[in-house]
Order: C-alpha cells, then sequence, then structure tokens
C-alpha cells in the first residue's frame, strides 16, 4: 500500500486517495499506540530502561509532549531520541521544492502558498521518509539565532531583486527545516540564554520570528532536548521559562545492577567475527570490567558531577579482547581466553573516560585507574570465594582457607606472570603454588583446565586485593609476592613506582 502511495505525484492524486494529514505528535501517538496494543517492544535496545525512562517517555509521547531528558553522559539520551524516528509514519507527503517540509493540506511557506495557489491540483508532491524527518544540534556556545531559527539572505534578495521586507529573502535555520519531523538539540544548557530566549515562541506558539519580520509560522515540530543535571554543570543551566515550557522531563540513570551492564557492553562492544574465533572471555571477566565502572562511580576521586559513561566498559571490554589476541598472535596460539593479567590492558580505556575531582592532586588518572580494577578485584571476589577478612580477624576457629596459599609467599617463593606468557605455561605456572589448584577445585568442582587457570590466577588477585599478598604491575609482568616480605625489601632499586605498587 506505501509503494501505492509513493506513486503519486499530484496534490489531486493526494485528495482523491483519501489519505488524511496528521500532526508529528498525532502521528507518533497513533504508531506509539499500535505497539503498546500489540506488546511491542518501544525502543529496543534500550537496556534497563525498562521499568523508569521507557515508561515515562511512552507517557510523554502519549501527551504529545515535547520531551527533555536529564541525565549524566552515556545514559543513552541520544539513542531514546533516535528511536523515536520508528514511531514516525514511513513516508509523508510534502510540496515539492519546499525548504521547510510544507504539508500541502496546510502550506505555512510563502513558497508552497503560491505554488498551491498557482497549479492547485497540479501541485507537485514529493515524499519523505522517517529517516530524513530527524534533525539533531549539538549546542556550543557559538550557535546563533540565525543557525537554528534563520537570517535574511542578503544574497538571496539582490539575486532575485527582492526587498528586505519581502518573505523570501529569509534564509530558514535548522528548526524550520525540521518542520514535520524531530529536532533534538544536544547538552541545551551550552546553548547561551539568549539563543536559549529565542524557543520560547516556538515552543509556546508553534511559531517564529525572524528579525522582527511579522511572520507566523506554524511549525510542526517534536523537541527532544538533552543536558546534563542543571546542578552538576558549571557550563550553564536551562533558561527557568525555557525549562517551563518543555512538557515532560524524564530523568536518566546508569545500570542498576552488573547484569544490565553486561547486556549493555556485550550488545555495544564491536567485537570482530575473527576475535570471537580465537579469544573466549568468561563471565567472571566481563563482570570485573563491568564493576570498574561501578567502582569509579561511587570512588571519591573521581568527579560525581561528571558521570562515568557505559562507554569506559564498551571500550574496556573491546581492550581486554585485544590484549588477548595480541598476545595469541605473538605466541602462534590458535585461541585464547582473557586472563586477569589481560585487564592490565584496559587501563587506557579508563585514563581518558574518568574525570578527577582534584586534577592536581597526587592520584593521578593512572593510578586512579589501577585502584578502581583493584577495587573491582575485591568486590567481585567473595562472590565467588569466601571473604579474606573473615580469616584476618579470628584467632581460632574456623581454619583459614588461604593459609596454604600465602604460606608458600611467606616462605620467600614469588610469582611473575608475565604479559605475553602463553597459556600452557602459564597454567604451569600458576600449579607451583602450593594449595592454589587445591583451593579452586574445593569451590569450582566441574571447572576445565582453563576454567580453573583463571580462577587460580584470579584467587592471587582477590589476595592482593585483600592485601593478604602483595602484587606489583612492573614493565612486562605482575609480580606476586608476601605482603611483609616485600615491605621490607623495598629498595630504590627494587621498587618501581609509587603508581605501579599494590602492595
Amino acid at each position: 500500500m506505501m509503494m501505492n502511495i509513493q506513486k503519486i505525484k499530484t496534490f489531486g492524486e493526494l485528495k482523491k486517495s483519501g489519505y488524511t494529514r496528521k500532526k508529528v505528535k498525532e502521528e507518533i501517538r497513533e504508531n506509539l499506540l499500535k505497539r503498546l496494543q500489540l506488546k511491542e517492544n518501544s525502543f529496543p535496545g534500550i537496556v534497563g530502561y525498562e521499568d523508569s525512562v521507557i515508561p515515562d517517555t511512552e507517557r510523554a509521547l502519549l501527551s504529545r509532549h515535547n520531551i527533555l531528558f536529564l541525565g549524566l553522559r552515556g545514559q543513552a539520551k541520544t539513542r531514546m531520541a533516535r528511536q523515536m524516528i520508528n514511531l514516525l509514519d514511513e513516508y509523508i507527503p510534502y510540496v515539492t521544492g519546499s525548504e521547510i517540509n510544507d504539508d500541502p493540506f496546510a502550506p505555512i511557506s510563502k513558497f508552497a502558498r503560491d505554488l498551491l495557489r498557482e497549479k492547485k491540483d497540479d501541485t507537485p508532491i514529493s515524499w519523505l521518509s522517517r529517516n530524513d524527518r530527524y534533525s539533531e544540534k549539538l549546542a556550543t556556545p557559538d550557535v546563533s539565532v540565525a543557525d537554528l531559527i534563520g537570517d535574511i539572505d542578503p544574497i538571496k534578495a539582490a539575486n532575485m531583486r527582492l526587498n528586505f521586507a519581502d518573505e523570501e529573502v529569509i534564509h530558514f535555520g535548522i528548526i524550520p527545516k525540521s518542520n514535520r519531523g524531530i529536532f533534538v538539540i544536544n547538552e541545551l544548557p551550552d546553548l547561551q540564554a539568549r539563543i536559549q530566549v529565542s524557543l520560547f515562541n516556538i515552543l509556546e506558539e508553534g511559531d517564529i520570528q525572524i528579525r522582527g519580520f511579522k511572520l507566523r509560522m506554524p511549525l510542526d515540530i517534536l523537541f527532544v532536548f538533552t543536558a546534563n543535571p542543571e546542578d552538576y554543570t558549571n557550563r550553564g543551566s536551562i533558561v527557568t521559562p525555557l525549562k517551563d515550557r518543555i512538557e515532560s522531563q524524564i530523568l536518566t540513570h546508569y545500570p542498576k545492577n552488573i547484569d544490565h551492564a553486561l547486556m549493555i557492553t556485550e550488545q555495544e562492544a564491536d567485537i570482530t567475527g575473527d576475535q570471537q574465533v580465537r579469544v573466549k572471555i568468561s563471565d567472571l571477566v566481563k563482570r570485573i570490567i563491568e564493576q570498574v565502572a561501578f567502582e569509579a562511580r561511587g570512588s571519591e576521586f573521581v568527579d560525581k558531577k561528571s558521570g562515568v559513561s557505559a562507554r569506559l566498559t564498551i571500550a574496556a571490554y573491546e581492550n581486554a579482547v585485544s590484549a588477548a589476541e595480541r598476545r595469541a598472535l605473538l605466541n602462534n596460539e590458535k585461541e585464547t581466553q582473557v586472563w586477569m593479567s589481560d585487564l592490565v590492558g584496559i587501563i587506557p580505556s579508563i585514563t581518558g573516560k574518568i574525570e578527577l575531582v582534584y586534577e592536581g592532586e597526587q592520584e593521578g588518572p593512572y593510578q586512579v585507574a589501577f585502584n578502581l580494577l583493584e577495587k573491582a578485584f575485591r568486590t567481585q571476589f567473595i562472590n565467588y570465594f569466601p571473604n579474606p577478612e573473615l580469616f584476618k580477624k579470628k584467632k581460632g576457629g574456623e581454619e583459614n582457607p588461604y593459609k596454604p596459599i600465602t604460606a608458600w609467599f611467606d616462605k620467600g617463593n614469588h610469582l611473575d606472570i608475565f604479559f605475553n606468557t602463553r597459556d600452557q605455561d602459564k597454567i604451569q605456572l600458576l600449579y607451583t603454588v602450593d594449595g592454589l589448584h587445591a583451593f579452586v577445585k574445593k569451590h569450582f568442582r566441574h571447572a576445565n583446565e582453563k576454567e580453573m587457570s583463571l580462577l587460580m590466577e584470579f584467587v592471587l588477585h582477590g589476595l592482593s586485593a585483600y592485601s593478604m599478598i602483595s602484587k606489583k604491575v612492573v614493565e612486562g609482568k605482575i609480580e606476586f609476592k608476601d605482603l611483609i616480605g616485600s615491605m621490607m625489601n623495598l629498595s630504590p632499586e627494587s621498587y618501581t613506582s609509587e603508581e605501579e605498587d599494590f602492595g
């Protein structure tokens, strides 16, 4: 049926077809109602918002409201707006040649009005796809009223020999050109206050004013704005009268649990087919990566006002897989897994995605990133093994299950895990630690060799995070030693740098 409609080329044919015009908010409302009745997902691919942001957004769209998404970076605000394209009709008719997608039944530009007056039913009609009805503008301090709404074009006036008072000399901005569609302004507080004021009439009355023209142009637009919470930004704020004119303000949020975070990362991470064949990544490693973001959002060193985007874990996931892939290629191994030691490779994914509370403080981004990874090990460890803290304080009673492992290190033994060690060599190395295999076997009886070895390596990182053994990341390797001995033997020669010590 849609293809038949697209064959319509004149206004007369359009009227005969029985086509009925709808305003964009009505159109979205009708299509959303159909989806809800059919129990279809209105915003596919958006994870963790099923009971919060999505219902709020659906209610706003059913109410034909303009929307403000308020939340920190990386909370899918723009993605939510872009998904609304799918709630538009597949095609709508407009007057051919119109800059502002004039509805032939209700033209608002001088060009379309004149053409319809002259050609009547023979007025040519074109069809606009839903993808062409979405416009987006990032608010920056240099955005002008002319950019958004329009201005007088002196060159156009000269070429057409028109007076500046003639409506045809207007050069339309991005908002009028978005007529009959969705228009998004990202980071609204970054827009200068005087520019925000220019949006008042559009939101309240649906019309525009350009350079004092007495021009009523009732635009048909769904406006979607995104912003960081006003209290959290020092770059600017939304002027109160404008905020008052945006009918629905919807608060977004980060994933509330690890499972939602895992789904988002796996959905968004760009892992090639070759990487998927060569590199396996366990659920345990995935959870540690996600935990880094949760730790960052609660860290005293990370600026809460800036937030910690989901892009951190997506980039970290990709880097972890690439670290394992690189190691496998260097060792001519056809397949491998992401080991705990590979997670040192995610540090560059963290440092660029966190803003510190005090940039000049001793704890630089590099050290903070390492600390966040350590905290992630610590938090996830007790989901798999007994809490080491419970055995630190006990004088008698239940035997410390970690004692055989720590005793091995206490005897002066140490373990060096090189980043580029072959899988089989690493497995053999882990088995040299007394009590390590027996401890993991007790808790994970059915694990295969690779899983068992990964868990054994995890135990070492966990014991280090709980200060039962020491861990130091030096160039090319991770050193595990006993805690007391490593503290007593510190010297300028053996100590690499404060940033790399985890003892």
